[in-house]
């Protein structure tokens, strides 16, 4: 039986394209569990798989989609069974292995974690890997000493995936949160996501001679790399944390070391792809708890696998705002 599913194919010249297509079930890649997909997302790692491939698609044809959310049709591992809600983040699906753009998805078990409860398939892809980043970068901070009170925390790229669900986590967690972005028109949004502060990108994007600037921020999540975070480190206050979960700004980091050593400050890597399975359940259950579904309605957009295409150029651009939610079934 056939389903749709997008195709990447890529041709002799090397050009990508994506469309929705039909597939069948003997298509899919092997695995312990398949899983009748009912919702996917949008990241930034999805444009690249749909469109030039970014060094992260090893075959073609490819059916992309990094998150997915549904309900097991067929397991042969006795974790999961027909009828358990699934969700699945990471582990380089929708790269090197088959993803979420279609209605059917076949993986190994070890993938998946069961779907929290309190949350829809549909409210899962509202959070997805960006999501479920921004919940790692949080806890991050707070296994670091980020306490609320303590001052305004930072979030770099806010209007973005991660940027969005961090804004409204660290705002339902009781924090003073600064929200920089370079799109005015997104302000309303980032004070409706919780934000008290609002930081013109022109502001804080730029190199400065100075290693160290006045002592300003209690913490920060950073999406955006590059000269931002460099700027950001020598603002951070003394033994204060950054959560780099992101390189939209770039992947060199013009910095010295003089804030690490001189204020102690931390920076961590947040790396959401290979997280171990206890990790990832404590966040999604997190997640489940401390973000409020409100908020996270706040930042959908609904989408099918038809605008996919687009949607997949808009984000290489900057120019997709909160959370694209996929119906693989519309």
């Amino acid at each position: 039986m056939s389903f749709n599913a997008l195709l990447v194919t890529k041709d002799e010249d090397g050009k990508t394209h994506a469309e929705v297509t039909q597939i069948t079930e003997d298509q899919l890649p092997e695995g312990d569990v398949t899983v009748a997909v009912e919702y996917s997302t949008v990241n930034y790692k999805d444009g690249l798989c749909i469109g030039p491939g970014g060094g992260l698609v090893r075959n073609y044809p490819h059916v992309p989609g990094i998150d997915f959310a549904g309900t097991v049709e067929a397991s042969d591992d006795p974790r999961y069974k027909p009828g358990d809600k699934v969700v699945l983040t990471g582990w380089r699906v929708g790269e090197a292995h088959w993803g979420g753009y279609a209605q059917k998805a076949r993986v190994k078990a070890d993938w998946l974690v069961p779907l929290p409860e309190g949350l829809t398939t549909q409210q899962a892809m509202a959070v997805g890997t960006a999501g479920f980043t921004a919940m790692l970068a949080v806890m991050a901070l707070e296994e670091h000493r980020l306490r609320p009170g303590d001052g305004s925390v930072l979030v770099t790229g806010a209007a973005g995936g991660v940027g969005s669900v961090a804004v409204a986590l660290l705002a339902a967690l009781g924090h003073e949160v600064a929200a920089v972005t370079g799109r005015p028109e997104t302000e309303d949004y980032l004070r409706g996501l919780g934000a008290s502060q609002i930081v013109p990108r022109d502001m804080i994007n730029e190199t400065v001679k100075r290693p160290l600037e006045s002592e300003i921020w209690a913490g920060c999540v950073d999406a955006v790399g590059g000269a931002m975070l460099a700027r950001v480190l020598g603002q951070m206050k003394y033994r204060t944390s950054v959560a780099a979960v992101g390189l939209a700004g770039g992947a060199n980091l013009p910095a010295t070391v003089i804030p690490f050593l001189l204020r102690g400050v931390n920076l961590l890597g947040i790396d959401s792809v290979l997280q171990p399975y206890d990790n990832r359940l404590r966040a999604w259950q997190r997640i489940a708890h401390d973000l409020p579904m409100d908020k996270l309605d706040a930042m959908i957009q609904p989408a099918t696998l038809a605008d996919l295409p687009a949607l997949g150029a808009d984000i290489l651009k900057g120019q997709v705002k909160g959370r694209v939610v996929v119906d693989v079934n519309a």
